[in-house]
């Protein structure tokens, strides 16, 4: 199959051109300028519109907290235990929320999958397709574990009366596990060397659960609204050695050129919310430009349902308006966001050898007035619903 006749805005070194895409098995078979020499009838012929790589949430809670269902459809908090690296994401994902359909109807066709911030740890996050039936063959790779720190463990812990109820506490119960961990890995070790003379350790779900994090196979995502919160983390990340990525960071624009300097990875977000709590006093839409200014690595997201997931361009737009180029906006839920989460093998670039997730518009992707003509995941067309002009 062919897409012919488009704008191809492929996110590489090369952000645009006129051309056309090659299709085979699912997988962008070869990118071209100009046009093919001939077509056939399955070929696409885009009529000179846009089209760009699938757009990438890179943090949900998408069908972890279902739409229109309150505590029956909520698994994203296990609040009985405050460190938890031993959940996944994947057993409480529901890919009938509806909600999965008005991503794709968006443009978005992959999104990152997280338990929520009540607990230090709270788990393995997904990064998943938006169109299946089953959420095993949704699932792109298991690429984040997800830490808190802040306000939100501090909420919920003291209205238990447990720990962690302060800042202090929320970071020790993290280095805990993480040391128990690294133990429990050095164990294993000696045992894998010397089987006939080591006892291998009792097995432990939490710490085996951490394991691929401390040996940088999965990347830990440290959700933080302070500026102060994000120095905590980078220092977590540093005595541990963790490949870290900050989610959220409402404030970082105070000490923006600090967070460039050490060359953070933040996805930033949600854009429009209100301050509905301390953390978010700060906040302000100029904050993902300030970032990107100063040399930060940046993804946008939604943060699903805090922003409904059918918003991310606008989300974007609305970084384009706090003074985020646009381009650099496009990437940031496009290749920046695959590069952050680890996945730009498989996603966020029109380029051969990586995944049929296509989107192609009329217009500007960031104006709110258009929507896909069409949207292609894994080399299949999704059906759209009929435009209507009420």
């Amino acid at each position: 199959m062919k897409i012919y006749n488009a704008e191809i805005y492929s996110m590489t070194e090369e952000m645009h051109f006129f051309g056309y895409v090659e299709i085979q098995n699912g997988k962008i078979s070869a990118v071209h300028h100009g046009k093919p020499d001939k077509t056939e009838l399955t070929d696409i012929d885009a009529k000179g519109k846009l089209l760009f790589p699938g757009f990438i949430d890179a943090h949900t809670h998408l069908g972890i907290i279902e739409d229109s269902i309150d505590f029956e459809g909520d698994d994203c908090n296990e609040i009985s235990d405050p460190f938890t690296p031993q959940l996944r994401a994947i057993d409480g994902t529901n890919p009938y929320d509806r909600c999965f359909q008005e991503a794709r109807q968006n443009g978005i066709t992959s999104v990152m999958i997280s338990p929520g911030s009540a607990n230090a740890c709270g788990g393995e996050m997904l990064l998943a397709k938006t169109f299946g039936r089953c959420i095993d063959e949704m699932q792109i790779q298991p690429c984040g574990m997800k830490f808190a720190l802040g306000e939100n463990p501090k909420t919920v812990y003291r209205d238990r009366d447990e720990m962690p109820v302060t800042r202090m506490a929320t970071a020790a119960l993290i280095r805990e596990g993480l040391q128990k961990a690294k133990l429990y890995a050095e164990r294993l070790q000696r045992f894998e060397e010397h089987p006939d003379e080591e006892e291998p350790p009792e097995y432990d779900a939490k710490c085996e659960a951490l394991l691929p994090v401390l040996e940088g196979d999965v990347k830990a995502h440290f959700h933080c609204h302070r500026a102060d919160d994000i120095c905590t983390a980078v220092r977590i990340a540093k005595e541990f050695h963790l490949d870290l990525v900050i989610v959220h960071g409402t404030e970082a624009h105070i000490a923006a050129d600090l967070f460039g300097e050490w060359k953070l990875s933040m996805i930033t977000g949600p854009l429009f919310c209100d301050r509905c709590k301390p953390e978010l006093r700060h906040a302000e839409i100029f904050n993902t430009a300030k970032l990107y200014q100063a040399g930060v690595k940046i993804a946008i997201c939604t943060d699903h349902p805090e922003v409904p997931v059918q918003y991310l361009p606008l989300s974007a737009a609305l970084a384009v308006k706090g003074g985020l180029p646009r381009e650099a906006a496009l990437r940031a839920i496009t290749s920046e966001a695959a590069d952050i989460l680890g996945v730009s093998e498989r996603i966020g670039r029109i380029q051969a050898g990586l995944d049929a997730d296509l989107v192609l518009f009329a217009g500007d992707p960031l104006d709110m007035m258009h929507s896909p003509e069409m949207v292609m995941i894994n080399g299949k067309i999704i059906p759209l619903p009929e435009k209507t002009n009420s």
